[in-house]
C-alpha cells in the first residue's frame, strides 16, 4: 500500500491533520517529515516493531543502530540523556537549531536504542511541525534523514515528488511540508565537556561557544 502524502505547512498547522499523524505513530506507522536541514523519517521511539521496521528499511541492524530522536525541548532531552550544566548551557543556546547533539544516554532510554555505544543522538529542530507532532504524541520521534537513492549528486532530496516516488512502498505517511534544505545538521559529540564537531551540516557551533 503507498504512502499517503498529506499537505502541513509551518505557517498553519492543521490539528486534524496533525492528529492524524500522531495516530499512526502511535499504531506503528513510519513517516516522512520536514525539519530545518532535510526531510526525515522517524517513528514512535517506543514502538519496538516500528523501530524494527525502520531498521530494515535503512538496512541495518537493530541492535547496530545509531539513529538519533527529536525532543520538544530541552526538559525532555533530560529524560533520555545525561546532560552537565556545561553542556545544558550549550544546549539552550543553540537550540532548537540545526544540531544533533550525541550525549550519553540514560535509562529510560527505550531498549531498541540502548546500544554498546551507550550514547544517543539528540535534536531539537527549529520547525514548528515535527516539534508539534512530538508535543501531540507525548514523546520524542526518531530521526534519520531521507537520502536519494538515484541521484549521486543530491544526497538529500527535497522535491516530494522524488521521495514519494523512492519511498511511497517504505513508510504510511509523507508529509509535504514544503522546501526542506539539501544540507544535514551539524553533529556534535558532547559526552564530556569538551565538544567535538563529528559532521560539519548546516549548524555553525562556534556562534555558541
Amino acid at each position: 500500500m503507498s504512502a499517503e502524502i498529506i499537505e502541513i505547512f509551518p505557517s498553519n498547522l492543521d490539528e486534524r491533520k496533525l492528529r492524524h499523524v500522531v495516530d499512526c505513530l502511535k499504531n506503528g506507522g513510519i513517516i516522512i517529515y520536514p525539519t530545518d536541514t532535510v526531510y526525515s523519517m522517524g517513528c514512535d521511539i517506543f514502538n519496538t516493531k516500528a523501530v524494527e521496521k525502520l531498521s530494515k528499511i535503512k538496512g541495518i541492524k537493530l541492535q547496530h543502530n545509531n539513529f538519533s530522536i527529536v525532543c520538544h525541548d530541552l526538559s525532555n532531552i533530560s529524560t533520555y540523556a545525561k546532560v552537565s550544566n556545561n553542556i545544558f548551557r550549550l544546549l539552550k543556546r543553540a537550540l532548537p537549531g540545526p544540531f544533533t547533539f550525541i550525549l550519553p544516554a540514560t535509562g529510560d532510554l527505550p531498549k531498541t536504542l540502548q546500544t554498546k555505544r551507550k550514547t544517543i543522538g539528540i535534536r531539537i529542530p527549529d520547525h514548528e511541525i515535527p516539534l508539534k507532532i512530538i508535543e501531540m504524541l507525548g514523546n520524542p520521534i526518531i530521526t534519520t534523514s531521507v537520502k536519494d537513492d538515484v541521484d549521486d549528486m543530491l544526497e538529500y532530496p527535497n522535491e516530494i515528488e522524488v521521495i514519494y516516488q523512492q519511498n511511497s512502498e517504505k513508510v504510511d505517511i509523507i508529509i509535504d511540508g514544503g522546501w526542506c534544505g539539501i544540507e544535514p545538521s551539524t553533529v556534535v559529540l558532547a559526552v564530556d565537556d569538551d565538544f567535538e564537531v563529528i559532521r560539519e551540516g548546516v549548524g555553525d557551533l562556534s556562534q555558541f561557544l
